[in-house]
């Protein structure tokens, strides 16, 4: 089992490291191809690559941020994030197949 910490933000890796959140593999971009069943994966990923991790039996956790309007877009600082609240919330996403 192996924890994937994926953002291209280094705000968001500063406040990972500053929660000291143990964490394996730091990566810009998903390989779902490298996830595996009890990995746990941590980001703000497109809803159909966490359905796809999840899938797998991995866990997913989703960066969650409450944002002002002027601050979407913009960089943000682990403190910044931290100011607006940044926390971790398990989700268990599935997909399901309607035609």
């Amino acid at each position: 089992m192996a924890t994937w910490f994926i953002s291209r933000h280094q705000g968001a890796i500063d406040w990972a490291k500053q929660q000291k959140i143990a964490v394996d593999h730091w990566e810009t971009h998903l390989d779902a191809g490298k996830i595996q069943s009890g990995d746990i994966v941590i980001g703000t990923l497109p809803i159909h690559l966490a359905a796809e991790i999840c899938q797998k039996g991995a866990r997913f956790f989703f960066l969650e941020l409450n944002l002002h309007a002027d601050q979407r877009g913009k960089e943000l600082t682990a403190d910044e994030m931290s100011q607006a609240g940044c926390s971790l919330a398990e989700y268990d996403i599935r997909s399901i197949f309607q035609e």
